[in-house]
């Protein structure tokens, strides 16, 4: 954080593709033979598969308080010649080959608490379904603890749906029995404090006067660190003393924010050796995100923030990384979002992170659930996370510390437009500029939520 400031080639086909740039690069011509084209593959079968509303594919997670829903579509490689119909069915096998493979251990949601709306049809001459609604509804048995899974299984005459593009998981938490956080205008407010000097539980002290809501509703803990074990030789998470208290006692510290609605976020920052971020390869990254799942679910955190500074990265990069780039990151983001799908992924729009591209066909807002702006910056960042909505796009972040802040009317402005997220940093009742932290904070509540703030006046000291 700156405040501290279907078709197959040959083998020599798919070398030719992967090589263009160093032709390019050549002063001599370089002739290359005519391909025979017979070598390709083209199917003749209409393939098929099932997306969510957002375009992510084979899966898609859902919080819900007392009912929840989620709108499923077929998706075609090209448009159909006559009417399609495509079934959806509850199926549990689905949910065996998922787990298996992602290596997860998801619960069977009730099938009887889940109601599916008719078949997808695929109109005459285009490519994608109308949507299937998959109702679910909760019950005594359910646990705000335990992430769910619907199994649904699609089949159909019409187009060929084979294996993973025939089978979608609903994961479903049900959060019935926990406060809820959110306001109606649907804005969420992320509070990314620097937990080296401050309690957490201070995001307790802001509250709405007619909600009762609280103004928080996601606490990211800046920061705990990606680090490189020479003696393993493996990048694993390391926490400085300051995030290892508040993990160890998070009873005390996180949960009655969790109580109250409000996500925890742990931040990962650099630090100082060969790891970052953004400099991965493939499978140091699959392997890191299984480390990220298992700290996230060892301490009941609800998500991540990558922020890509700090790391001394290696020129040429060491076995097991790759050059930094946006490729990087987004690649450590998907590979996150793969081992454990209901992780919040949150990017800082800055550095590598400021723009991701898509990582196996998959855009990368489909993979990364909000971009949190730099200190000031109001530029629609539909371009720098294709797939993300507005409502996750956060504009006009403040720096509590430095007294950066954003004006009322670039707040209201921002919900005008439609965007739905804000990032505060380094909130902290006992700077000397509480009074301008406080000032701030109302213009949150009256821009973004047509209402007062209430500050109980008790704020919580840094005790350990």
């Amino acid at each position: 954080m700156k405040n501290k400031y279907m078709i197959k080639v040959t083998t020599f086909a798919l070398a030719f593709a992967m090589g263009g740039m160093l032709f390019t690069s050549c002063d001599d011509d370089i002739k290359i033979n005519n391909i025979d084209e017979t070598n390709y593959e083209v199917s003749a079968d209409i393939l098929g598969y099932l997306t969510d509303n957002q375009g992510k594919k084979n899966q898609d997670v859902v919080e819900f308080r007392n009912s929840g829903d989620a709108t499923i579509f077929v998706g075609t490689t090209k448009e159909v010649v006559s009417a399609v119909n495509v079934s959806l069915t509850y199926d549990a096998t689905v949910l065996d080959e998922y787990n298996q493979t992602k290596g997860s251990d998801y619960v069977l949601f009730p099938e009887a608490n889940v109601t599916i709306s008719g078949d997808a049809e695929i109109i005459k001459g285009t490519n994608k379904s109308t949507g299937v609604s998959v109702a679910f509804t909760t019950s005594d048995e359910l646990s705000p603890d335990v992430t769910y899974a619907i199994p649904l299984r699609a089949s159909s005459d019409g187009v060929k749906l084979s294996g993973a593009d025939g089978q979608f998981v609903v994961l479903v938490k049900d959060l019935t029995a926990i406060p809820d956080a959110s306001k109606a205008s649907g804005i969420k407010v992320f509070s990314c404090m620097e937990i080296n000097d401050t309690n957490p539980l201070n995001n307790l002290c802001f509250t709405l006067k007619n909600s009762k809501k609280p103004l928080v509703d996601a606490l990211i803990m800046f920061s705990a660190n990606i680090n490189y074990s020479e003696e393993n030789g493996k990048v694993y998470i390391s926490q400085n003393p300051n995030v290892k208290h508040l993990l160890d006692n998070r009873m005390k510290y996180l949960k009655p924010l969790q109580d109250r609605g409000i996500k925890i976020i742990l931040g990962l920052l650099g630090n100082h050796d060969r790891s970052g971020i953004s400099n991965l390869s493939e499978e140091t990254a699959k392997k890191f995100a299984q480390e990220v799942k298992a700290t996230l679910e060892a301490y009941h955190l609800d998500g991540i923030f990558i922020d890509d500074e700090y790391s001394s990265y290696m020129t040429p990069p060491p076995p097991g990384f790759v050059s930094p780039s946006s490729a990087g990151a987004a690649r450590l983001c998907y590979e996150v979002k793969q081992a454990m799908p209901e992780c919040i992924v949150v990017s800082y729009a800055y550095s590598t992170t400021s723009s991701l591209p898509a990582i196996d066909g998959q855009d990368s807002g489909t993979f990364v659930d909000y971009g949190l702006h730099d200190y000031g910056g109001s530029s629609d960042l539909s371009s720098n996370y294709p797939g993300m909505p507005k409502s996750n796009m956060g504009l006009y972040s403040q720096e509590f510390a430095r007294g950066r802040w954003a004006s009322k009317s670039s707040l209201e402005q921002m919900r005008a437009d439609g965007y739905g997220s804000h990032m505060i940093f380094a909130m902290d009742p006992f700077r000397s500029n509480f009074s301008s932290q406080l000032s701030s904070m109302e213009n949150i509540a009256e821009a973004f939520y047509d209402d007062e703030l209430v500050y109980d006046g008790q704020p919580y000291s840094k005790d350990w």
